[in-house]
């Protein structure tokens, strides 16, 4: 699945009112660059309502803000967001199946997955990295002058 794209968060680029050009401030939320009106973009939306309703559920976050459900699962999968403990509802990781309250693997998947990668780069570099020369080069000057 793709990762979240400004375009999916429904930016407002132009000021609702004064038609003047909307400047990013950080967490979702845009300033007016002539009247400074304020406006947010979804996750903006989601995250002023999460802090005014802890412990809101996916649907009343939706109802609340006209963000899309699946806008709202999206962040939490891209782990702007994370499922409180308390819920009764989880992710699930997409390499086990384990319950997971953000993101898109558990903890284990990811170390797994990053120990596997590390584990590759050595390898790669044993065979011949920079510097290094085939078995049975010991002592012997790999570079000539002409």
């Amino acid at each position: 699945m793709p990762r979240l794209n400004l375009s999916d968060l429904n930016r407002p680029a132009l000021c609702e009112k004064c038609e003047g050009i909307m400047v990013f401030r950080g967490l979702g939320q845009y300033k007016c660059e002539d009247c400074n009106h304020i406006d947010h973009d979804d996750y903006g939306k989601a995250r002023n309502y999460i802090e005014e309703q802890p412990g809101a559920n996916v649907y009343q976050i939706a109802e609340a803000t006209g963000v899309s459900r699946k806008s709202l699962t999206n962040m939490v999968r891209d782990g702007r967001f994370e499922i409180t403990k308390d819920s009764k509802t989880f992710m699930v990781c997409d390499v086990c199946g384990v319950n997971i309250r953000s993101g898109r693997v558990c903890q284990k998947c990811e170390a797994s997955y990053h120990k596997a990668y590390e584990e590759d780069v050595r390898r790669s570099n044993i065979k011949g990295g920079f510097g290094k020369g085939e078995k049975g080069d010991e002592g012997v000057k790999r570079f000539k002058r002409e």
